[in-house]
């Protein structure tokens, strides 16, 4: 069993994220992030309600929570992770959401239910990060996706 990469962050809460990121509402879609490690990995936490903009037309009768926003949820959660990582030796001001591959959907989230977004960075290069992520739902992966991002000044 290989040890766990120490926190370097607990808790980015919503008001660190408007902080880090440039997404509002309606395409802000994590609420929080924990356990930021060192090694580059972190858990971003989105609460799916009903009132979510994207159930008025996915769908009206039976409403689930569109994929495509869980890999930008997983793009968001890596963004935050990258820029808290290097928070105070770099100043990025902005993350460019670049690649996604290896994008697989595995069952619907729905209103009510938590979605947590496990990433790990994958390797980095300059301005440059890869990270792989899986949206998990009570444990079990709802998504995965591999995404490409870089971070400028």
């Amino acid at each position: 069993m290989t040890e766990e990469s120490p926190i370097k962050f607990a808790l980015v809460d919503i008001n660190m994220i408007l902080q880090t990121l440039p997404h509002r509402f309606p395409m802000l879609l994590i609420d929080r992030v924990i356990n930021i490690r060192a090694d580059y990995s972190g858990i971003g936490i989105k609460n799916v309600t009903f009132n979510e903009p994207a159930f008025q037309g996915h769908f009206p009768e039976r409403p689930v929570y569109p994929g495509v926003m869980m890999i930008e949820a997983m793009a968001q959660t890596a963004g935050v992770i990258g820029i808290k990582s290097v928070e105070g030796t770099e100043k990025p001001r902005a993350v460019y959401f670049l690649t996604i591959d290896k994008c697989k959907f595995r069952k619907p989230v729905l209103p009510g239910d938590t979605i947590e977004y496990h990433m790990h960075s994958l390797g980095r290069r300059k301005t440059m990060w890869w990270f792989h992520g899986d949206a998990k739902v009570n444990g079990q992966v709802v998504a995965e996706a591999d995404v490409g991002a870089m971070l400028t000044d």
